[in-house]
């Protein structure tokens, strides 16, 4: 007697499993026409049974109601993120599942890197090379209030990461940059947008640290003193081309970014500067120098008065 009950436990005990595994190749294993190396898009905002239906039309999943049970009973529904996922090898369903609640698509990274002083324009014009789904205007339609705080640096972003996600993620990189910065600025006396736009003009018009400082010092007593900034790199973001020495025309156009016709900063910065710009534009060389200009081969020349200004154009530029 004890004999047939354990022959019956162990024979409950091997059906189950048959029972187990069988459910499992049937409903959870990947299918045998497993499409490796397909990716399938997750429209925004799609139901479960969307998702699940997409899937298994595209034989990732053997089974709708499988996927869409998983994904209930973790309690995970909610969580499918949208997005391009690759499926690179056969994954059975709870793998998906996990896949798509974490949002890892399996795509390969696409690294951008922004120089200091990009535009918005030059910004969406890397983008759109690196991720040709996006066009350089719609970015910049996007992104132009934005002129100023997207932090240069290098980044990476999947395939098929949105205009939005790059802004909101340049901005909090930004973000993050500025707070340890947050105190002296607070110092410094002028406002963050200030000191932006300060910093945007300061990247375009010197190259080292010693000289930032310097022109820095320059442009902020040239605003105590009610004098025009004079600033020939705003005339590049005017005509959006890449311009130091504007003609006499250029001189004259009507534009609030013109600090010759108009005294005080700019509306905003004129590109995104770097943190050493930043830096300077916080804390500039206080000098008794009232002019500068750069010669042929970059080097930088200072002067107290316009006339000795005037010298040093003539024995520099010409």
């Amino acid at each position: 007697m004890e004999f047939f009950k354990r022959h019956i436990l162990w024979l409950s005990f091997g059906a189950l499993i048959i029972i187990v595994v069988g459910g499992y190749t049937f409903a959870f294993a990947p299918p045998s026409d497993f499409p490796q190396g397909k990716t399938v898009v997750i429209a925004r905002g799609a139901s479960v049974s969307d998702i699940a239906n997409e899937l298994f039309d595209a034989h990732v999943i053997k089974h709708s109601t499988a996927l869409w049970f998983t994904l209930r009973v973790s309690g995970t529904s909610d969580r499918v993120q949208a997005g391009t996922y690759l499926f690179a090898t056969k994954e059975n369903v709870f793998t998906i599942a996990h896949r798509l609640t974490t949002g890892a698509s399996g795509l390969p990274l696409v690294r951008v890197t922004f120089p200091e002083g990009m535009t918005v324009r030059d910004i969406g014009t890397e983008i759109h090379t690196a991720l040709p789904q996006i066009s350089v205007q719609d970015f910049v339609s996007a992104g132009k209030s934005s002129e100023g705080y997207l932090f240069p640096d290098t980044y990476l972003f999947l395939p098929d990461t949105s205009i939005t996600v790059i802004i909101e993620t340049m901005r909090k990189t930004f973000d993050i940059k500025i707070q340890a910065l947050s105190s002296d600025i607070a110092a410094s006396g002028h406002s963050l947008a200030d000191v932006m736009t300060m910093a945007s003009l300061v990247e375009k018009e010197a190259r080292t640290d010693l000289n930032r400082r310097i022109v820095a010092g320059i442009l902020w007593d040239r605003l105590a003193l009610s004098m025009p900034l004079q600033v020939d790199a705003v005339f590049g973001y005017i005509f959006d081309r890449d311009t130091y020495s504007p003609s006499f025309a250029d001189l004259k156009v009507d534009s609030p970014y013109n600090t010759y016709t108009h005294k005080g900063l700019p509306p905003g910065p004129i590109c995104n500067p770097g943190l050493a710009s930043i830096d300077a534009a916080i804390h500039p060389t206080k000098t008794k120098y009232l002019y500068y200009l750069t010669d042929k081969d970059g080097v930088m020349h200072y002067a107290t008065t316009y006339v000795a200004h005037q010298a040093n154009q003539q024995k520099y530029l010409h």
